[in-house]
């Protein structure tokens, strides 16, 4: 498996949710001398809301978001709480003095677009402790070894989250009360599927409510998918067949 580097121009990287919001965070701490620190060093409301603002980021939009609480706090906005954390393990910044500074490596990959995004790539796929994000942590069996060959096949022309339980773990929905497939379905998704689509790696199509809950999000490749991972599974895919 190999990352490609893109030129800082290359317009796929438009779809990368991280790249964005790493890079607006970047521009905010210019401007505002930092980002501003809780006693707790949780980025503060102010940046929280702000981010709810401008990320690209729908579901986590200061409009849905503000509809079920009045404040917004770092862990209320989850991109946020993973900027702040990804930053972090990468190294990418500190906190001094009440506030968040980025290094000065930070703001020079703010600038060369190409090797932020194969820097985010490495940092939240490989590095990135998921477990944070689940309610209730479980780990299911496999790699990323494993995971981007499978899903470059799978996804190919679009594969739902079912389908791709089934192929990596065996199971299929039975029920609201299926803890085992609530279990892994949940890994699945805070392990694999929202890293790639936040990284611009997969495209989400919903579904209506008909169809089954983990038979209502396609999973598509990208051009950036196809762009940037170089893989195994490479010379199986067949040309996709648009009716």
């Amino acid at each position: 498996m190999d990352i490609q580097t893109l030129d800082d121009s290359d317009p796929p990287l438009g779809g990368s949710k991280l790249l964005d919001a790493v890079q607006k965070a970047i521009g905010f701490a210019q401007e505002n001398d930092g980002i501003g620190l809780t006693k707790s060093k949780a980025f503060n409301r102010k940046f929280a809301t702000w981010a709810a603002e401008n990320f690209n980021w729908p579901e986590y939009s200061a409009d849905q978001l503000l509809r079920i609480q009045k404040v917004l706090n770092e862990e209320d906005v989850i991109p946020v709480l993973v900027l702040h954390e990804l930053m972090t393990a990468m190294k990418l910044g500190r906190h001094t003095k009440g506030k968040w500074r980025f290094s000065k490596k930070a703001e020079a990959l703010a600038q060369a677009t190409g090797v932020l995004q194969a820097a985010l790539t490495q940092g939240f796929l490989f590095e990135f402790d998921h477990s944070r994000l689940q309610r209730f942590p479980f780990v299911a069996p496999g790699s990323w070894d494993i995971w981007l060959n499978v899903i470059n096949v799978e996804a190919h022309g679009g594969v739902s989250e079912a389908a791709l339980l089934k192929t990596f773990y065996g199971i299929e929905y039975s029920g609201a009360g299926d803890r085992d497939f609530w279990n892994h379905a949940s890994f699945l998704m805070w392990h694999v599927l929202k890293p790639l689509s936040w990284l611009g790696y997969l495209e989400v199509t919903e579904l209506d409510g008909r169809h089954s809950p983990s038979d209502r999000k396609i999973y598509t490749k990208t051009p950036l998918w196809q762009r940037v991972f170089r893989l195994d599974t490479d010379d199986e895919l067949r040309p996709v067949v648009v009716h």
